[in-house]
C-alpha cells in the first residue's frame, strides 16, 4: 500500500539538503552558495502548490537545468 501521507516541511528540508550535496558532486566547479540559491529560487516557484511530496524532485531537476547552462 502506497504511503499518502504529504511530506513534512521537516523531509523536505532534509529532501531539499540532499539536493544541494547531489548538485554539489555533480557541478565541483559551482559554489555551494550558488547551488544553494538555485535551489532555493526552484523551491520558492514551488512553494505554492499544496502536494509536497514531488517538491524536492522538481526543485532537484530544475536546478540542475540552471546549473548545467
Amino acid at each position: 500500500m502506497a504511503d499518502t501521507h504529504p511530506m513534512g516541511v521537516c523531509e523536505e528540508v532534509r529532501a531539499l539538503t540532499s539536493v544541494v550535496d547531489r548538485l554539489a558532486q555533480k557541478f565541483p566547479e559551482v559554489p555551494t552558495g550558488v547551488i544553494e540559491d538555485v535551489v532555493q529560487q526552484q523551491h520558492r516557484a514551488l512553494d505554492a502548490g499544496s502536494v509536497r511530496d514531488f517538491v524536492p524532485v522538481l526543485v532537484e531537476h530544475a536546478a540542475r537545468e540552471r546549473l548545467a547552462q
